[in-house]
């Protein structure tokens, strides 16, 4: 018995499932266009807390939710946590200042907020 053909097989199936597959890029679940910045760069540590705003919506670890919601998921955060922000930049300075406002009332302040790379 020649095993040559299903051998290809294999491979052809392998291949086909390695080029259509989607590789996550990032965990965001809105759609943001972030401000541009020419701070340094730092790199994202899966532990990061990660809050998303745009417009008309909060996301809180890749799940929508409410400005509410989030203040009772940090309230079971450690005071020391990382926490990343991305805030689209047609959002409303109220919306950012909400924000901010639950993160001081609960003493959250190792505060990361995250930007597009500003190319020269």
């Amino acid at each position: 018995m020649d095993l040559t053909p299903l051998i290809d097989v294999v491979f052809l199936l392998l291949i086909f499932f390695i080029v259509t597959s989607e590789f996550k890029k990032n965990e965001s679940i809105l759609n943001l266009s972030l401000p541009n910045s020419a701070s340094t760069q730092k790199v994202l540590d899966k532990k990061d807390i990660q809050i998303e705003i745009s417009k008309e919506e909060v996301a809180y670890k890749s799940e929508k939710i409410t400005f509410e919601e989030l203040k009772t998921k940090l309230e079971l955060v450690k005071k020391d946590s990382s926490i990343t922000v991305k805030i689209d930049k047609e959002v409303k300075y109220e919306r950012v200042v909400k924000l901010l406002d639950i993160l001081n009332e609960l003493q959250l302040s190792n505060l990361l907020l995250i930007t597009k790379e500003n190319k020269k």
